[in-house]
């Protein structure tokens, strides 16, 4: 069986994947996640296209689009006719051929999402709360798959190919910051969420750090804008962050890798300080809290904040300092083509957020730097949640483009 060799010279056919469980060689099973990573990136594509892609014969892409289309996962579109011989017929996902969930475990909110093969969102389902206790969690992933689910067809809820969870690892060391009881929080020490998750579903459960899983969302279903290593920043109520490197994912041995909520910035006071304490909406919230303002609107209204007043503009002002540091620092690193920043935060305050943070920058000295182009993601609040879902899609069915830790 021949294999592919990617454009940019590095084989592909060295990649750790996990395979689909079918009798098919692993060999053959790159080829589909190629043809599948390939369909997903343009939408729709000829077997004379992928042939040119990838350097497969025409023979071998034919016999494995066939295959993908009888297994329901590509359809056909309308014939393109051209000048001379016969229409071609591009190929398309088939948003029908496979479901995947995505639950977020914030320190404020949980989102529980189901999306299709297209990564369209189907159904999706929050809850607000002042800290995360596991029992309670459990208890509305339990019920909420059990509503989603329930309002699939038989064949839909066969087609569910995974459940990824998003959240912060070692959630347990937060209990001061996020104002939560020490020993409710250290529940999350001693439970193994994704176990309890997995004793109730008939298919495999993965999990990620929530930032890194908010930037592989960013990946798979954002627009990159062709970018293949860009450094990406979400802003919850802690802020983190994660990395990608050739297009991919990158996870790290333990799945920390672009742990950025954990590097040191200049804080208020010229003193180090690390970028959590700083960029983190949960400082926008302590601010508010300090002139007697109600800000539980921060985590349940993330569309909309309303007007909040002079802490906003202080806390861009300071936030988007500290996340000019963490950029020029990381790129001190690795050459970056962009830095991504999203967050739970209506557009317009992200778009006055990247705009202060690009000003920010050019007051630093990067000589010696190649610095990278700043924007705002393009998956928004939701970034958490669709990145938990995309986890099982990556590691099911697409080549390489993320790195699971944690996972069953």
């Amino acid at each position: 069986m021949e294999t592919a060799t990617a454009r940019h010279g590095s084989p592909e056919a060295n990649d750790s994947l996990i395979h689909r469980g079918t009798n098919q060689s692993g060999m053959r099973d790159h080829n589909e996640r190629l043809v599948l990573s390939l369909v997903r990136q343009h939408g729709s594509l000829a077997k004379s296209d992928i042939a040119r892609m990838t350097g497969l014969s025409a023979q071998t892409v034919s016999v494995i689009m066939r295959e993908l289309e009888e297994e329901g996962l590509l359809v056909r579109q309308a014939p393109l006719r051209g000048k001379i011989g016969q229409p071609s017929i591009p190929m398309a996902l088939n948003p029908e051929g496979a479901f995947f969930i995505g639950l977020k475990i914030g320190r404020r909110s949980a989102e529980l999402v189901l999306i299709d093969f297209l990564g369209q969102v189907r159904s999706m389902l929050q809850h607000s709360y002042r800290y995360p206790a596991p029992r309670e969690t459990v208890e509305f992933v339990t019920s909420g798959m059990k509503r989603m689910r329930g309002e699939l067809t038989p064949a839909q809820d066969k087609r569910i190919a995974g459940l990824g969870i998003a959240m912060p690892f070692e959630l347990w060391n937060w209990a001061d910051t996020a104002g939560a009881p020490r020993d409710v929080m250290d529940e999350w020490r001693h439970r193994d969420i994704r176990s309890d998750i997995q004793a109730q579903c008939d298919f495999p459960v993965y999990l990620q750090n929530d930032a890194t899983s908010a930037c592989g969302a960013e990946l798979v279903f954002g627009q990159a804008g062709g970018a293949r290593d860009f450094v990406y920043f979400y802003i919850g109520a802690f802020a983190g962050g994660g990395i990608v490197l050739n297009g991919r994912l990158f996870g790290g041995p333990t799945g920390n890798a672009g742990a950025l909520g954990s590097m040191p910035v200049p804080g208020p006071d010229g003193k180090p300080t690390q970028l959590i304490d700083v960029a983190s909406i949960a400082m926008l919230e302590k601010a508010l809290n300090a002139r007697g303002v109600e800000a539980s609107h921060l985590w349940t209204s993330p569309e909309d904040w309303g007007e909040i007043g002079s802490e906003l503009d202080d806390w861009i002002a300071s936030a988007s300092q500290a996340l000019a540091y963490a950029i020029v620092a990381a790129s001190s690193v690795i050459d970056f083509e962009a830095a991504v920043v999203d967050g739970w935060m209506p557009q317009a305050v992200r778009r006055r957020l990247v705009d202060a943070i690009i000003a920010a920058i050019a007051t630093i000295d990067g000589e010696g730097l190649k610095l990278p182009a700043v924007r705002e993601g393009t998956v928004g609040i939701h970034a958490r949640a669709l990145g938990g879902a995309s986890l099982p899609l990556s590691e099911r069915f697409l080549i390489g483009s993320t790195t699971i830790s944690r996972s069953a």
